[in-house]
């Protein structure tokens, strides 16, 4: 047996690779794939991780500043985008688009109503019905925060070739097949065994 290795000889993508990871090949196999190839896939990981928490800390940033939940953010992303197209959101839409119960939407207008960042008022044409809308003042803090970030990811997109933005859409959808026969908006997913 050789001589142990220094922890430090050990990088951050080391921990994606299948032949530190899973040497014995007991869950990703790696035969007929070369060094160079097997090379560049951790590389593709690890470009995916860092991606991912680089959007988190974007993303933890943002809630932090403005002292809001992840489900509050998602929310007020809602209402900047409804408000947008001009759609009236009541508390069961946002409940809906939230996957949470009437109870938690409740508690969670009441917090984003008291911290400034919603108004309720009466509907257009349903009197028991009300309306959520996002303050003047907080659409542009999440515009000036979650929109100049998506826009710099609509822009790497966009700068993608039609047919590499369809590798990347492909290879994406794959990845959300997180177990055989999954499938991505209801058509079976490459190699997946979806509904036929």
């Amino acid at each position: 047996m050789g001589q142990p290795r220094d922890s430090r000889d050990v990088g951050s993508d080391a921990v994606l690779d299948p032949r530190v990871i899973d040497p014995e090949q007991q869950l990703v196999s790696f035969e007929g794939l070369g060094d160079e190839e097997i090379a560049q896939i951790v590389h593709v990981l690890a470009a995916m991780r860092n991606w991912r928490e680089a959007e988190q800390e974007i993303s933890f940033r943002s809630r932090n500043e403005m002292k809001l939940n992840e489900t509050d953010m998602k929310a007020l992303r809602f209402l900047v985008a409804a408000k947008n197209q001009d759609v009236v959101v009541t508390p069961s839409v946002l409940a809906d688009h939230l996957h949470i119960s009437t109870a938690s939407t409740t508690k969670l207008l009441d917090r984003l109503e008291q911290a400034g960042h919603i108004q309720r008022g009466p509907h257009p044409t349903d009197r028991r019905a009300l309306v959520i809308t996002i303050t003047q003042q907080t659409h542009e803090q999440v515009r000036d925060s979650v929109g100049r970030m998506h826009a710099h990811r609509f822009d790497v997109a966009a700068s993608l070739s039609s047919r590499e933005r369809e590798v990347v859409i492909r290879f994406l959808e794959r990845l959300v097949d997180t177990e055989p026969g999954a499938t991505v908006e209801g058509a079976p997913v490459e190699g997946g065994t979806g509904p036929s």
